[in-house]
């Protein structure tokens, strides 16, 4: 690689030295600068001249960046530093993944998954079908969530580390935002540059909805995200969901759909999956039977299907799989606690509804809602009335700020508060709000019942609910 080269893709200019530094040779690594050895790429969304100092003195090959500041441009010219500037960083992170197979995995065959819900655990469950199978398989999709975003180079950066480490890949799983932005702008086309950057033979989208409000605005807005994603499937098989209409409109050359309703389709749940009008797995093998559970697993069972995966190790992996965390997981038994990640309106609505479905005679649901802090006001609007749309009269329900465990950049906003209250006093639902997720579920768990059902769902303001709760359990 050539660095004119690698400006030339990103749309960069190179200030100071117009060659890798030192004349080095390119290591192949891109990654941050504290992880960085000598001749590594490291890619920021920002530097200063400190940054650009530190980056010299660990010798990397260059520094990537869209926002130089502080002295970073007249440090590059001092040291004779190569610093390339982008306007768009989202284009240097797609080149990195993109350099990154070709060169580490150009045999692996490789799945990508997208769409508003359903992306983490149908992600993981194919996955573990293809570890169970014995395949070498990379996610960058795990139990806390932690690199399911491709904003920075550390996908890039795990999957070299992987096949340096451990060998050549069979497998590459990897998890796309449908769509993305970095301080509250719009990466326009994330989903197509990155899935286009995985060269993949097998593409997921789980379905279309309203999520990121303030980067999109409209349902409209996430379809022309999203729509692109086929054309960087191109030739390849891609695995829809025929129940949603949107995705229905999408051109995919090769598509292969699954349904919960439609026996007339290539993969339907009719009391078990079925596959070619037979049954393949039993209703009782299913890890859980929650219809959006259900809707991940045709997803990714459609999906190795495709890579030619036999269906006995399809089921028998399916059989054999646990949830990762926040997905519907049990917390308790009595009262039963169940903790879910829904953090926008097709979320809630799913949660609440499989959540009541369990509720015996006389028994109590109370649903604990984190609001989503720093997310604006139009998504928690939205929220709220997702959850009043679901509504019962079996329903108790609790508000968290979660003041007490998010950080500022997760801190609920009073505009944001007050649009969940007046949408519930609007429509006359009584609700307890505290400001504490600890208070919160203190009060609610001494509230219920051991036959109750207590229903945590939300982000950050509700991750660690869990490690809370065992201060009373």
């Amino acid at each position: 690689m050539k660095i004119d080269e690698l400006a030339d893709s990103i749309n960069g200019k190179i200030i100071g030295n117009n060659n890798f530094f030192l004349n080095q040779e390119f290591t192949g690594r891109f990654t941050f600068i504290n992880d960085s050895t000598k001749g590594d790429i490291v890619i920021r969304h920002w530097i200063n001249g400190k940054g650009i100092e530190m980056a010299a003195g660990k010798e990397i090959a260059c520094l990537i960046t869209q926002n130089p500041k502080d002295g970073a441009v007249e440090k590059a010219k001092e040291l004779d530093f190569p610093l390339i500037v982008t306007d768009k960083i989202e284009l240097a992170n797609a080149y990195a993944l993109k350099w990154t197979v070709a060169n580490f995995s150009p045999n692996s065959k490789n799945i990508v998954i997208t769409g508003t819900n359903g992306k983490s655990t149908t992600s993981h469950l194919i996955y573990h079908i293809l570890n169970s199978a014995g395949y070498h398989v990379f996610t960058n999709t795990n139990s806390e969530s932690e690199f399911n975003t491709l904003i920075d180079p550390m996908v890039s950066k795990l999957i070299s580390d992987e096949i340096n480490t451990n060998g050549e890949l069979d497998f590459l799983v990897i998890e796309v935002s449908e769509v993305q932005g970095w301080l509250g702008n719009l990466m326009k086309n994330h989903a197509f540059l990155m899935s286009n950057a995985l060269n993949p033979k097998i593409g997921v989208i789980t379905n279309i909805a309203m999520d990121h409000i303030g980067l999109v605005n409209s349902i409209d807005e996430v379809f022309d995200e999203i729509s692109p994603v086929p054309q960087a499937i191109g030739e390849g098989i891609t695995i829809l969901n025929h129940d949603d209409n949107l995705v229905r409109k999408l051109d995919a050359k090769n598509p292969f759909y699954w349904s919960m309703d439609d026996k007339s389709v290539d993969l339907y749940f009719d009391n078990g999956i079925i596959y070619n009008d037979e049954l393949i797995i039993e209703k009782e093998d299913l890890p859980f039977t929650s219809n959006h559970f259900v809707q991940n697993i045709l997803s990714a069972v459609g999906a190795c299907i495709s890579l030619g995966i036999d269906l006995n190790e399809i089921k028998n992996a399916v059989k054999s799989y646990r949830a990762l965390n926040r997905r519907f997981a049990k917390l308790n038994d009595e009262p039963l606690i169940i903790d879910d990640f829904a953090h926008n309106p097709d979320g809630i609505r799913n949660t609440i509804k499989e959540s009541i479905k369990l509720l015996g005679d006389d028994e109590k649901l109370h649903v604990v809602c984190a609001i989503r802090g720093s997310r604006g006001v139009e998504i928690n609007k939205l929220n709220v009335e997702a959850l009043v749309e679901v509504f019962t009269e079996d329903i108790n329900l609790f508000l968290s700020s979660s003041n007490d465990v998010v950080n500022d950049l997760n801190y609920v906003t009073p505009e944001e508060r007050e649009v969940f209250f007046n949408v519930l006093d609007k429509n006359n639902i009584k609700y307890t709000h505290f400001d504490n997720l600890m208070d919160c579920l203190s009060m609610v768990y001494d509230a219920s019942d051991k036959k109750d059902i207590i229903l945590l769902i939300g982000a950050q303001g509700m991750d660690p609910a869990e490690s809370l709760l065992k201060n009373f359990l």
